[in-house]
């Protein structure tokens, strides 16, 4: 699965409105947007994303991922701020 699969798996069911996937098989970097996250703490929040890709993990198929998640109104406060070119 490549990075395109893993964003729009993640989009598809957690419904986001935006995922960033970046990285390779050794570590992939995760950045998510998406009302999902209103009202959930950060561990929650890294329990959610990880769900769809515990079977990747757990094969092996992915070794680590970095995780960040946003509400939409997060991010619109956040993207100003942040360089986030590395996700595009």
């Amino acid at each position: 699965m490549d990075n395109q699969d893993i964003k729009l798996l993640l989009i598809k069911k957690l419904k986001l409105q935006k995922a960033y996937v970046t990285g390779d098989s050794n570590h992939i970097k995760i950045l998510v947007i998406g009302d999902i996250f209103k009202g959930i703490s950060q561990v929650k929040r890294q329990q959610i994303v990880y769900t769809p890709l515990i079977n990747m993990i757990t094969q092996k198929h992915i070794h680590s991922v970095s995780i960040m998640s946003y509400t939409i109104e997060e991010w619109k406060i956040k993207n100003k701020n942040m360089d986030h070119s590395e996700y595009a």
